[in-house]
């Protein structure tokens, strides 16, 4: 009598791809640690690539999300954690060797605590959670990214001067401040425009 055969309901190759955002998002988390640890160890050679290598799968796996509509309500909650986490531990790793000011480091980690802690508050009165990205927001993203990456290739390859790193540390510094008071009025008004409707 031949084996039977063990057919799985709906397990297409589409319903697997779905989750490929998801799968490099995880792989981005991953990926922290060895960079926290190659920063700490002043593998900044090994360190750049591995961030370049996170940066990168960041705007894939948000291409693929967007292009054949693979998004998830996981997805939605892992990508930003897993940008945050990176951002907070690289900066965290580059305060502990004294290659960035104190002053910035706590600037970062009090923004990031205002918002979430804002997102929070918001979430608990009116029990919904809709935040769209502003551009100081963005502008901010963007100005770390860079800034990490500047650094790690001033200490890898030593083509991007101090003065230019001094420029993009006043330059985030002031993004960092200007977008946490954006957020916070964002988060107030939000709370008084649901407060208004609820009377």
């Amino acid at each position: 009598m031949p084996p039977a055969v063990i057919r799985y309901p709906y397990f297409s190759m589409k319903f697997q791809a779905r989750y490929i955002p998801n799968v490099i998002t995880i792989i981005r988390l991953m990926l922290v640690p060895p960079i926290a640890w190659a920063i700490l160890t002043e593998a900044y050679y090994l360190a750049f690539w591995l961030f370049f290598l996170a940066g990168f799968s960041d705007g894939v796996d948000g291409f693929l999300a967007r292009q054949f509509s693979w998004q998830s309500r996981l997805g939605a909650t892992l990508d930003p954690l897993a940008d945050k986490l990176l951002m907070i531990v690289s900066f965290y790793c580059l305060f502990w060797q004294s290659i960035i000011p104190w002053e910035l480091f706590a600037v970062i980690a009090i923004r990031d605590f205002i918002i979430l802690s804002g997102a929070m508050a918001y979430h608990f009165v009116t029990h919904a959670l809709q935040m769209q990205p502003i551009i100081l927001g963005k502008i901010n993203t963007a100005l770390q990214i860079v800034l990490i990456m500047a650094i790690l290739v001033h200490y890898s390859y030593g083509i991007i001067s101090t003065n230019i790193i001094n420029i993009l540390v006043v330059s985030l510094l002031v993004s960092t401040i200007a977008s946490g008071v954006a957020y916070v009025v964002i988060w107030y008004r939000k709370t008084r425009i649901f407060q208004d409707i609820s009377k």
